[in-house]
């Protein structure tokens, strides 16, 4: 596999599953949209800008599933998003129904693999 198709792969992800990244770094701490920008890029070298988080973050919390607040104690002020329990339950849902599809897809692998190496050799016949 080439690294430009690994690349494409982990794009892929991280866009379709940028809303879960959001709530995951907020479950650690609260933060403002633009460290979630920067954030995003150095762990995942993908750049997701302004136009595409700021939307999210709003429609985060419009289904509650985060709240924010202006930090004023800044010299520029900035809006802080916080988790809310309803985030968190989003948050572990989707961290268990992932971890199902991975260990299925492992297991269904497995399966098939084994299922190819029975074929190939079968067990010896004892007389």
């Amino acid at each position: 596999m080439t690294k430009s198709y690994q690349k494409s792969i982990q794009i892929k992800l991280a866009k379709g599953l940028l809303d879960m990244i959001i709530l995951q770094y907020l479950n650690q701490e609260s933060t403002h949209g633009y460290q979630l920008i920067t954030k995003i890029r150095k762990d995942f070298g993908v750049y997701f800008g302004p136009s595409t988080v700021y939307p999210l973050l709003g429609t985060l919390e419009s289904k509650g599933y985060v709240k924010s607040s202006w930090d004023m104690s800044a010299e520029r002020p900035r809006k802080v998003y916080e988790l809310t329990n309803d985030g968190k339950s989003v948050l572990t849902f989707t961290e268990n129904s992932l971890s199902i599809i991975c260990n299925t897809a492992i297991k269904t692998g497995k399966n098939s693999a084994e299922e190819i190496n029975f074929s190939l050799n079968p067990p010896l016949r004892t007389a």
